[in-house]
């Protein structure tokens, strides 16, 4: 049954996470099915939170954040947690992201079989994040939605409560599984918050229409009035022009984070190649989506933007050339973020 359970977790990463898909196969084992697991559980909870607004997502969050914990018992309650959880999904979720819950008794499972040391970290992080994600609705959300927080200061701790300890969780992880990473945890956990603060940031901006359709906002209402704005305006033709000049605005607001991510990536040992690229690939493709974003009144149609597989390919190439230099990534990074003569397209 374990094996069945690590089965199922490595075949439904690609199914919900292309990203991730591509870099958690770069970790040695068992790191890597501890952050696939990881990753899974995190995906769970975001679902339940994305995909269930006309109910209350509160109570299952809460049920999540204390199955991780696997206490005895657990088995019983996370089929029970299971079945009605995929019950509170909209009919529209996506198929992969509802089987994914279905299956939450298999991803726990497989927490199960995985050494002490991961599972600490792991529980600290999904249990940090439901309750995040609850006290975000409890404070601004009306019948499961969010719609705009108050502030950046908001938006930044929502993005914190969704990904930032996802940051300090696979630092933990990193830690306890590599002896050369554990000296560098001074440099490395204060920023890591930043990393997924960055990420997660990037995400909402560029997801920005496809929330608005399902009834959520993330975006910050006083950034939303500055530019005379709100969130039930932000997508109308007629005000196309402000909410390209407020995307931009939160574009730089991204790009600082992702500074930060860098710096992040670089502490981690060269030695280390595969936690290195781990981090790379998603800070690169999130440099590419701001670039796409930036100036970009399509962020705000219904078709999703996105960046080019020729794009994804390149960087893959281009981070693996120059991972073990300092200085060659500081250059990549710097030419593939947009300025004069700059970004992705550009570069590669």
């Amino acid at each position: 049954m374990k094996e069945q359970a690590a089965s199922f977790c490595r075949t439904q990463l690609p199914r919900v996470s292309r990203t991730f898909a591509l870099n958690i196969p770069l970790l040695p084992g068992p790191l890597d099915l501890a952050v696939t697991v990881a990753y899974l559980l995190c995906r769970i909870a975001d679902t339940v939170e994305d995909e269930s607004p006309g109910g209350d997502p509160c109570a299952l969050l809460d049920e999540l954040g204390a199955l991780v914990s696997l206490e005895p018992g657990w088995e019983a309650r996370a089929r029970s947690f299971a079945g009605r959880a995929r019950l509170a999904l909209r009919d529209e979720a996506p198929p992969a992201e509802a089987e994914l819950v279905s299956e939450t008794a298999a991803v726990l499972e497989a927490l199960a079989s995985l050494p002490s040391w991961v599972q600490p970290p792991i529980a600290r992080c999904v249990r940090t994040m439901t309750g995040g994600m609850n006290q975000i609705q409890r404070m601004h959300g009306a019948s499961g939605q969010v719609m705009g927080l108050p502030d950046l200061q908001a938006t930044f701790l929502y993005c914190y409560y969704v990904a930032g300890v996802v940051g300090e969780m696979l630092t933990g992880l990193f830690i306890a599984s590599a002896p050369r990473v554990a000296w560098r945890e001074e440099l490395l956990m204060p920023r890591a918050p930043a990393f997924g603060r960055a990420l997660q940031l990037t995400n909402i901006l560029k997801d920005v229409r496809e929330d608005l359709d399902r009834g959520s906002c993330w975006l910050p209402r006083d950034r939303l009035a500055a530019h005379g704005l709100t969130p039930a305006t932000l997508a109308l033709p007629s005000r196309r022009a402000r909410a390209v000049a407020l995307m931009d605005e939160l574009v730089a607001v991204a790009r600082r984070e992702l500074d930060v991510a860098l710096e992040y990536s670089l502490a981690l040992p060269a030695e280390e190649a595969g936690l290195r690229l781990f981090c790379l690939y998603p800070l690169f493709f999130a440099v590419a989506t701001l670039d796409a974003v930036e100036g970009n009144p399509d962020v705000l149609e219904p078709a999703p933007v996105k960046i080019r597989r020729e794009t994804v390919a390149a960087l893959m190439r281009l981070t693996q050339e120059r991972v073990a230099s300092d200085e060659a990534l500081r250059e990549l990074y710097a030419r593939c973020s947009r300025g004069p003569g700059g970004g992705v397209e550009a570069w590669t």
